[in-house]
């Protein structure tokens, strides 16, 4: 005598019937039953979009080793119930051993630093090689993303140092490149000033040369018997009295004129 079972499946699932232990039937979404004990549900499966993290650790081509978290997305095809159910004991497993294998054969062939660039390929490669084998066990892989790439601590501390090595090296060059700046600018700008001082005393030298030359020519033509020569040394000897003056009169100072020479203007001098 068969009595009725009744049971329920929610949505984005489905319910596997057997009879005597062979498969009959699926049972959708809702209210259910069974004819115990012919029949019996004997699992359920989720249409809904599972996610699997595997840590995969293993060595780079600089033998680095490392730890790298594949995450991986996938879901019951619904036109591939009985495979799902019935071809894989635990799904979840398959999926893991070949990430495992793909990680394994593809990582030991790049550096380090090539890893982290090669995130993507390295999850296009998972990707395709779950979806030709898990397809015909009824699952659709979604997605394969490399969430993680973990090296050793020592590691990380070892690239920190390198990096900031390189930016202190650059830091450092950038100061001196400043510097060479200022020191360029700075010489520009003495020469400029020199040239410009430069071009005054000579302005000033013209003048005063001017001024006397008109000077001697003055006292010589207004008054008579005297030579160019008396009128130069008178002049000079101006200049040198003017010169003592600013000397004296110039706070600290030591300074003592011995006469060296004579000529008329050390004469009228003395």
């Amino acid at each position: 005598m068969c009595i009725p079972c009744f049971f329920t499946i929610s949505t984005s699932e489905v319910g596997i019937v057997e009879t005597w232990g062979k498969y009959s039937r699926s049972v959708q979404p809702g209210l259910g039953f069974v004819m115990c004990p012919m029949e019996s549900l004997v699992g359920r499966l989720s249409f809904r979009v599972q996610q699997l993290d595997v840590r995969v650790e293993t060595k780079t081509l600089d033998n680095v080793f490392l730890t790298a978290v594949v995450s991986v997305q996938y879901q019951v095809l619904r036109e591939n119930i009985l495979e799902a159910f019935y071809a894989l004991t635990n799904p979840a497993q398959q999926i893991t051993a070949h990430v495992y294998d793909v990680m394994r054969s593809q990582l030991p062939t790049l550096e380090l630093d090539a890893v982290f660039e090669a995130k993507e390929d390295l999850a296009v490669a998972v990707k395709e090689a779950l979806s030709q084998t898990m397809e015909k066990y009824g699952y659709q892989i979604l997605n394969a993303l490399i969430t993680d790439l973990d090296p050793d601590q020592r590691v990380k501390n070892a690239m920190n140092e390198i990096n900031s090595s390189k930016r202190l090296k650059y830091a450092v060059a950038e100061r001196a490149e400043g510097d060479k700046i200022l020191q360029v600018k700075s010489a520009e700008a003495e020469a400029e000033a020199k040239y410009l001082s430069g071009v005054g005393v000579a302005k000033q030298r013209k003048a005063i040369v001017d001024g006397l030359r008109t000077s001697i020519v003055d006292f010589h033509d207004n008054i008579d018997g005297t030579s160019t020569k008396e009128v130069m040394d008178l002049l000079l000897l101006t200049q040198y009295f003017d010169m003592v003056q600013g000397v004296g009169t110039a706070n600290h100072c030591r300074t003592t004129f011995v006469p060296t020479s004579r000529t008329l203007g050390d004469d009228v001098r003395n």
